[in-house]
């Protein structure tokens, strides 16, 4: 451990120690650096939503802190402070879960839908360090599940059409709970061809069909206990993906869990929770559908994993503790076969990840601790072991060509602490946070073997030497609230050592044709990215709210050069109008010229983009039942445009009118 990280860690203790002396009886309300998405449709609360059978990606894009990376019309990757899914720690309620896709055109947000959610949870830099080591922040999907306190039951039926690209959605629904035991069980269907550009300029290679099947269901084992089972089917096919060279055939994942959740109110120990899970996710890429491909080839993917937590809540005197013990057994292959166009001339084989095994055990620990009636300290910390060994002999031998001495298995110890001081004074709130945090290279970094990326057009072999990402973070927010007028003002620093990112190496030939060379995973001395937000909300009556946000990101590298897929100046504006069971919207979003572009990771210019959207919605009753009709035009203006998150300047969707419908029987 380096002078620097053992200082660093000392001050945040230090820090703890000093505010955790102060203690009284008063208390105060807790806001916390990070946002809590609704989707639940238990309770219906997704039909608030302006367009209830959105995509999962839909949802997250509204977020302030989550951008989506974009190479078609499915699966986009999601990004929290402008760093894509390596540094940061997607869960699905806490499990982790890995893509099996080399391209990452299978994020984990593409391995759920909407009905089997209730929330999303998006924290920021440490702040999301409770499910796995991280160091952009952290996303958790948390599943449906009814409350045993309350006897509910419904039954919904949702569909849904979108002109563009003739898209089509059915969803259906149940959900029952009463004293003793608990059932939510849901389906969606999702079609869609090819959507068209601004200018109806039909993009290619961008249509998709998805299945998705969830039950979760719960029984009261005791006075306090109850027993959780999940289960979750997701299959996707016929997957375009136009900004890639490759479009995907199936993509499939079984994530199942049972768990025993214990809670007692009276008690100094409230909440207990001990889950199992496991999940296996199969991905073939192939270009069987590509016209003019110079050399046929298949590229399936593996991924499945074993793991479980265990994390309870302990409230004594001022101190909130929260524990979470985690571990997970992850195996990850992916191969490629490569058919030449000559029957004559052998089939080339290799494997693109070597059968890695994962083992990571770590422990969470967090305490909120009221130091009096204005303010608040919150520490976390997470010391994590991870090990990783090539099970493969012809992988590892194939990765021995770059790397002669290598081994077989390799170990590491992750670290990330933090500390977030909160002062509440009449309407206003200040937070302040430093945090430190440590991340492993991932499987591609490391041990990737020639892995064409039509970003930059390079092909990338990956270095098991690589040490620990490290970061540095330093945050910042002001708030200020009150009955009509919400005003927020948050800034992130983050400070990467060990900034991992290819590099080109001119000594290695390119495997894949057209490829402008080789690049090898190196780690930069250091690198920083610094992110703004700006958010208000007004409220002009009971009717009329009003609401805008402006954003500005930058990263930088050691040698001041950009660093790619980093938000140029970006802004929302929407007015929401509702009046008893009719409600409006409309709303615009758009982002200044990106100049601060990485020219040396494939990106260029990204022109200035303004999009006009209208929605609206009635809903009638019937008895109990609801019938609810929502519709709007996203593009209004069938405006061309694409952003600097849209993989080789896809084009995004031009005009799309939408109409949801929803029948509840309660």
């Amino acid at each position: 451990m380096d002078k620097l990280k053992i200082s660093f860690i000392v001050s945040l203790l230090f820090t703890s120690t000093v505010f955790s002396q102060k203690t009284v009886n008063d208390t105060t309300k807790i806001i916390k650096l990070n946002e809590v998405i609704i989707i639940n449709r238990e309770t219906l609360n997704n039909k608030k939503q302006v367009k209830p059978l959105a995509s999962i990606d839909e949802y997250l894009e509204k977020s302030n802190k989550v951008t989506m990376i974009k190479r078609g019309n499915y699966a986009w990757e999601p990004a929290i402070n402008n760093m894509v899914s390596d540094r940061i720690s997607v869960t699905i309620d806490g499990m982790q879960i890995f893509g099996a896709c080399t391209d990452k055109m299978d994020p984990i947000t593409s391995y759920v839908d909407v009905s089997n959610l209730s929330e999303v949870h998006v924290k920021s830099g440490q702040q999301g360090s409770e499910n796995g080591s991280t160091i952009g922040g952290g996303i958790d999907l948390k599943l449906q599940k009814s409350n045993l306190d309350t006897n509910l039951f419904n039954i919904g039926f949702d569909t849904g059409y979108e002109t563009n690209g003739n898209a089509k959605i059915i969803s259906s629904e149940i959900n029952f709970s009463n004293k003793k035991y608990f059932v939510n069980a849901d389906a969606i269907y999702r079609n869609s061809g090819n959507y068209s550009a601004g200018g109806n300029e039909e993009i290619l290679y961008s249509q998709y069909e998805k299945y998705n099947f969830s039950t979760v269901a719960g029984i009261k084992v005791s006075e306090q206990g109850t027993v959780v089972g999940s289960i979750i089917f997701d299959e996707a096919t016929d997957i375009g993906y136009p900004a890639l060279t490759m479009d995907v055939s199936l993509a499939k994942a079984l994530i199942t869990s049972i768990s025993y959740q214990h809670k007692n109110k009276n008690s100094s120990l409230s909440e207990w929770e001990t889950k199992l899970y496991f999940n296996a996710v199969t991905h073939v890429m192939d270009d069987t559908k590509r016209i003019n491909v110079p050399i046929h080839m298949d590229m399936p993917g593996w991924s499945d994993t074993y793991g479980f937590y265990s994390k309870f809540k302990i409230k004594k005197a001022k101190h909130n503790f929260l524990f979470n013990a985690n571990a997970y057994y992850n195996k990850s292959l992916a191969e490629m076969t490569m058919y030449p166009n000559d029957p004559e001339e052998n089939v080339m084989f290799m494997l693109t990840w070597p059968d890695v095994r994962t083992l990571y055990s770590g422990v969470y620990g967090e305490d909120n601790l009221v130091l009096n009636s204005n303010s608040k300290l919150k520490v976390t910390t997470r010391i994590g072991f991870q090990n990783e060994t090539i099970s493969n002999e012809f992988g590892l031998n194939s990765l021995k060509i770059f790397y002669p001495n290598m081994d077989d298995n390799q170990s590491r110890i992750l670290v990330n602490i933090s500390s977030q001081y909160e002062y509440v004074k009449d309407k206003f709130q200040f937070l302040g946070s430093v945090g430190y945090g440590e991340r492993a290279p991932s499987v591609t970094e490391a041990y990737g073997f020639y892995l064409f990326n039509s970003f930059d057009n390079y092909d990338y072999i990956g270095n098991p030497y690589l040490i620990n990402e490290k970061s540095i973070e330093l945050n910042a927010a002001v708030n200020y609230s009150s009955t009509k007028l919400k005003i927020g003002l948050e800034a992130s620093y983050f400070h990467i050592s060990n900034y991992i990112i290819g590099e080109f190496d001119a000594n290695i030939d390119r495997m894949t044709i057209g490829a402008d060379g080789v690049k090898i995973y190196k780690a930069l001395d250091y690198a920083t990215i610094l992110n703004t937000n700006f958010s208000t909300e007004y409220h002009f009556s009971k009717l009329l709210l009003m609401n805008a946000s402006l954003g500005y990101s930058i990263g930088k590298d050691q040698n001041s050069n950009n660093l790619p897929l980093i938000s140029p100046l970006n802004y929302k504006f929407g007015l929401h109008f509702k009046k008893d069971l009719f409600d409006a919207e409309f709303g615009l979003s758009g982002a200044a010229k990106q100049r601060n572009f990485s020219r040396n990771y494939g990106e260029d210019e990204t022109d200035s983009y303004l999009i006009f959207n209208t929605k609206m919605s009635y809903s009638f009753q019937n008895g109990s039942d609801k019938i609810l009709i929502k519709s709007g035009v996203e593009n209004i203006f069938d405006t061309y445009y694409s952003t600097y998150a849209d993989w080789k300047n896809i084009p995004r969707m031009g005009r799309n009118i939408f109409v949801n419908i929803s029948y509840v029987i309660k």
